[in-house]
């Protein structure tokens, strides 16, 4: 493990012990995150489906996830356990529930994160998850 993702991991770790809210609210030691070297991860909302439909992130790891609505109608980036398992730089991207992201036709929005617990996790439009717009995002 490299020493900045270990300093990054060992304050969080302080901050869940000492009683802070670092998973809650986001703040696990963002300021030490160089966000300049975070991974871009790109993916397309067209209609009825995610480009791509499967995401990987590593845990530790700072990512800038770039989501882009190039299709005709609203879209959501739904996954409700997916955020509760990342450290989010700008949790005003998303919603007020901080389990989406909503995104109107010809919209980008980016969102930069920190993955904290491992496992798989539902990815969904929710207004179109009747018509197979689904994914599966792991952390690993």
């Amino acid at each position: 493990m490299t020493r900045s993702i270990t300093r990054h991991l060992r304050r969080f770790t302080m901050a869940l012990v000492c009683g802070g809210t670092a998973l809650a609210s986001g703040a696990s030691g963002a300021a030490d995150v160089d966000w300049s070297a975070a991974r871009l991860v790109t993916v397309d909302l067209v209609d009825e489906r995610f480009v791509p439909s499967k995401l990987a992130f590593r845990r530790g790891v700072a990512y800038h996830l770039r989501l882009e609505n190039t299709g005709t109608g609203m879209h959501e980036f739904t996954a409700p356990e997916f955020f509760k398992a990342v450290s989010v730089r700008n949790p005003e991207a998303l919603d007020p529930q901080q389990h989406e992201i909503v995104l109107q036709p010809n919209e980008r929005r980016d969102v930069y994160f920190v993955p904290q617990r491992p496992g798989r996790y539902a990815l969904t439009c929710a207004d179109h998850d009747w018509a197979g717009m689904t994914g599966e995002i792991t952390i690993e």
